[in-house]
């Protein structure tokens, strides 16, 4: 039902089915819209010591938030900042702030922080109130002075210094707010964004004059699941019995990917965090599993058979990074 609710939120028109539904939906669209407006007017904000960065986006569900963010952390080391990662932790049991260690568990901590704390090499702290991780994780490590916040767009309590919002190819949907559309917040919070940035997406119709870039993921070798050293290339598995499952915003864009490397497969795609069991994984003795990094975070202790994972890596323009640090700066002088 979530799968199907997506494809008719995400055409650019309204289709027959939303039009059917549209005297339940629409008010629910109105009331969603206005509510989210009260929020970021009168919701009291908390500054926190050091400059925060918020990657977000407007529309529900993943648009390439946690590989923009991995990115960024890579590139903020680079030019000699300490960063840090707060996110809420979506999925996860944690109640209080929670640094997200070697070992950790999707269904304590969610599964994007455990990719972000493996991939990135910084601290990771999860809590549904982004004020009180940033807090902890500052406490616990007094060195960083720059904080990223992986999602985060309408978590207002927590002030913020620049905001990212991420856009996919599936760009603004209908146009229309949650349950209507898939939109958090209307269009016209664009204004106030300090970049709109598109993953593998030309997001300049929907900037509006804001500042815009746009983002490539590349894949890189895969890596066996039970065996992280093992590697492997397209070309490796090409006629084999493969089945690639996706749990992610939009599973069709690492379909895509694989089809792109020239391979053959099932699809089988999942809601957003899905929550795997291990009938999910069946598909016969000789099946070959094909999995993204977040879905692998959730799979590992339950695929019995070959599986194989493959890394994503986003490239960005310098500019950007030059726009990011320029702000961090300011903060810092202010």
């Amino acid at each position: 039902m979530i799968v199907w609710l997506q494809r008719q939120i995400f055409q650019r028109r309204l289709t027959p089915a939303l039009w059917l539904l549209s005297p339940l939906l629409w008010p629910l669209s109105l009331l969603f819209r206005t509510l989210a407006a009260i929020r970021r007017r009168y919701l009291a904000r908390t500054r926190l010591p050091v400059p925060v960065i918020v990657v977000g986006n407007l529309v529900a569900g993943g648009a390439g938030k946690t590989p923009l963010t991995l990115c960024l952390a890579q590139a903020l080391r680079q030019r000699g900042w300490r960063p840090g990662i707060v996110s809420r932790g979506y999925g996860g049991k944690a109640t209080a702030p929670r640094a997200v260690l070697p070992g950790a568990l999707a269904v304590d901590v969610g599964d994007e922080p455990i990719l972000l704390a493996s991939r990135s090499g910084v601290p990771v702290w999860v809590c549904r109130d982004r004020v009180a991780a940033g807090r902890a994780l500052l406490a616990a490590h007094a060195d960083v002075d720059v904080l990223l916040c992986d999602d985060g767009l309408q978590h207002y309590r927590l002030a913020r210094d620049i905001e990212l919002a991420v856009f996919d190819r599936r760009g603004a949907g209908n146009g229309h707010c949650l349950p209507f559309g898939p939109l958090r917040e209307p269009l016209a919070r664009l204004a106030a964004v300090d970049a709109v940035i598109g993953n593998d997406f030309d997001a300049s119709t929907l900037a509006k004059g804001r500042p815009h870039f746009t983002m490539q993921l590349r894949p890189g070798a895969f890596r066996r699941l039970d065996d992280p050293d093992v590697t492997c290339a397209a070309d490796d598995l090409a006629g084999r019995s493969l089945h690639a499952l996706a749990g992610i915003g939009d599973p069709g864009r690492f379909f895509r990917t694989l089809a792109g490397l020239g391979l053959r497969f099932v699809e089988h795609p999942f809601p957003d965090h899905h929550a795997y069991v291990a009938g999910d994984l069946a598909f016969g003795p000789q099946a070959v599993l094909l999995m993204t990094e977040k879905d692998a975070v959730k799979c590992a202790g339950l695929c019995t058979g070959e599986a194989w994972v493959l890394p994503v890596d986003a490239e960005l323009s310098p500019a950007l990074i030059d726009l990011i640090t320029e702000k961090c700066l300011g903060r810092q002088a202010a």
